[in-house]
């Protein structure tokens, strides 16, 4: 190698320093690469291209928020249905992310998002022809392996495509993208659902990704980490910061691909999930319902529920695949989770933060809504209106991040945003009622909302900074693994959350309503506007909604913690990222 500690570390800190702030410090000439480029022609189209590709899956994660309760109602959903038809996307998203990040470095990112992209298009032709929770479930597991191939696609895509301070641009506009598209997925679900039904909002994935497809063979270069790694599929160069290592590239591709960390990774995040979600019918403790799997009951022993036999199995499972990643990686072998990368302080906390932000986050996106439908009586239309309002403040405050990180740090700009968050949630926990003003929420959120394009613009980066660029695609798909997990375990736990506030307050239910408790809590609170439509006396239905509110601050107040987590975890990243600051590079 020429010039190896030059170019190590001028490449590591460009890669490195999206925040406008610190990329005005680094001069393209800190790699020595760039010189043997040129910029790639059509970056800025392919930029516009991988956010399309990015919106499109993660407005799927969000565009089910409002339609759910019409779902539930179409398809007789109990409130577990109802949480996998969610959480099950984001369950297989997490699952694969990281095999799908090595196999993007192997066989090409391009390569990887144009596949993924079909396999998307073909589950959300799936989805809306579901007729039954069951279809809808698996076409939504199908949906998460498309976009496992998507996600680390389009952010080391991005990575790979610019450099020095139109990198800091494009990772500014993915983040954006990230944080707008999750809070305008419930508007577009709501005017899909209100003007035309339900499977639309699974339906209008067809002509975005057929779009998405064309676009990436027109204008997105093709990267890989292979042994000509830095090169294009027809032999042209790409600064993406690996030029340095070349050799270390080829050596990991003779390494092969690490399949059983793959397969515990797999099972560890998916029985995590699974027993969080079922404990709410199976019992957390003691057993309340035996788990229905294949025609068949299965039982736990002594009376024990099931749930914490499969939580704790998942443990094991995520210890295991720990272990088998370390002793891969000192043997010098192919890992699919680099442990190494876990020393870094601003990595390891920002991931921290990332996860926990994604469970606050999509824990309100979940109970929202079905406060929304059914106790203020609002349409699927009304009530993505009203979470519209989470999109503008994301809107307005993304576009102005860039400039609060210039002049405060990426790092302060994400306390800032997690600030908001906590705020606004936490406020909105408070003054819910049964009748709260549809002006004061939309106001509630709108802070929120600022807080979220804040965060989510800025966090990207703040995480990825000291991650070398060689390891950029396995850095990404770790930190989109990381979300992905969260958003998963958002739903779960808000659910989870919602059903024990119900089940506390039934027994406070008096008269005729005390005999619609348990159809409240399996309903998921669908069974409200049903009620009104029959005629039901206004007592009973007061005294539902009361109860159904008071699950839902709870499931918000939970969902206010884990922001408040995340809000910690950003201070240790900034302290980090202030640390590493003052440490010379030294060559």
């Amino acid at each position: 190698m020429t010039t190896p500690s030059p170019s190590r570390h001028g490449a590591t800190a460009e890669a490195a320093t999206p925040s406008p702030s610190s990329a005005s410090t680094t001069p393209d000439h800190a790699a020595p690469s760039a010189a043997l480029s040129t910029p790639d022609p059509h970056r800025w189209k392919a930029l516009g291209v991988l956010a399309a590709g990015l919106a499109l899956i993660v407005i799927d994660g969000s565009i089910v928020a409002v339609s759910l309760p019409t779902i539930i109602s179409d398809l007789s959903l109990d409130l577990t249905d109802a949480q996998w038809v969610t959480t099950s996307y984001a369950v297989v998203l997490s699952a694969l992310l990281l095999i799908a990040g090595r196999l993007g470095d192997r066989l090409g990112r391009r390569r990887l998002l144009i596949a993924g992209v079909g396999v998307f298009v073909l589950a959300s032709v799936l989805a809306a022809l579901s007729s039954s929770g069951g279809t809808l479930i698996a076409a939504r597991l199908l949906q998460g392996v498309g976009g496992a191939a998507i996600l680390p696609s389009t952010l080391s895509s991005v990575n790979a495509t610019f450099r020095g301070r139109e990198r800091a641009a494009a990772f500014g506009v993915w983040g954006a993208v990230m944080a707008g598209a999750a809070a305008l997925g419930p508007l577009l679900g709501g005017w899909l659902t209100s003007s035309f039904s339900w499977p639309w909002i699974f339906a209008v994935n067809v002509p975005v990704g057929i779009a998405v497809i064309a676009g990436a063979l027109a204008w997105v270069r093709e990267s890989r980490e292979e042994g000509d790694a830095g090169r294009t599929a027809d032999g042209r160069t790409v600064d993406d910061g690996t030029a340095d290592g070349g050799a270390s590239s080829r050596l990991a591709a003779r390494r092969g691909l690490d399949l059983l960390g793959a397969v515990l990774s797999a099972g560890a995040l998916g029985l995590l999930v699974f027993g969080i979600i079922e404990a709410t019918t199976l019992g957390w403790w003691g057993e309340q319902a035996p788990l229905a799997l294949g025609g068949r009951e299965l039982h736990g022993p002594a009376g024990l529920s099931l749930a914490p036999l499969v939580l704790a199995a998942g443990l094991l499972l995520l210890l295991a695949f720990v272990l088998w990643e370390r002793r891969r990686g000192a043997r010098g072998q192919a890992v699919l989770l680099d442990l190494d990368l876990f020393r870094l302080p601003a990595f390891a906390w920002g991931n921290v933060t990332a996860g926990a932000v994604a469970v606050g986050e999509f824990g309100l996106l979940f109970v929202l809504p079905l406060y929304l439908v059914d106790v203020q009586g609002l349409g699927a239309l009304q009530s993505g209106g009203v979470l519209a309002a989470m999109a503008g403040g994301a809107f307005l405050s993304g576009t102005l991040a860039r400039h609060l990180a210039a002049a405060i740090g990426a790092p302060g700009t994400v306390l800032v945003g997690l600030g908001l968050e906590v705020v606004g949630v936490g406020v909105l926990a408070l003054v819910l009622a049964p009748a709260s003003p549809v002006l004061l929420l939309i106001g509630i959120l709108v802070v929120y909302g600022l807080g979220l394009g804040l965060a989510s613009a800025q966090l990207t980066s703040t995480v990825l900074a000291p991650v070398p660029p060689e390891q950029s695609g396995q850095g990404s798909a770790t930190q989109s693994t990381v979300r992905q997990l969260g958003t998963a375990l958002g739903t779960a736990v808000s659910g989870a959350l919602l059903a024990a506030g119900l089940s506390a307050r039934t027994d406070d239910l008096t008269g005729q309503a005390a005999g619609f408790g348990q159809q409240l809590t399996d309903s998921a609170g669908s069974i409200l506007p049903a009620l009104r439509g029959q005629g039901m006396a206004p007592g009973v239905i007061d005294q539902l909604e009361l109860v159904f509110t008071d699950g839902a601050r709870i499931a918000m107040a939970g969902a206010a913690g884990f922001l408040l987590l995340g809000l910690v975890g950003a201070l240790a990243v900034r302290r980090a990222a202030q640390g590493a600051a003052t440490v010379p590079s030294g060559d």
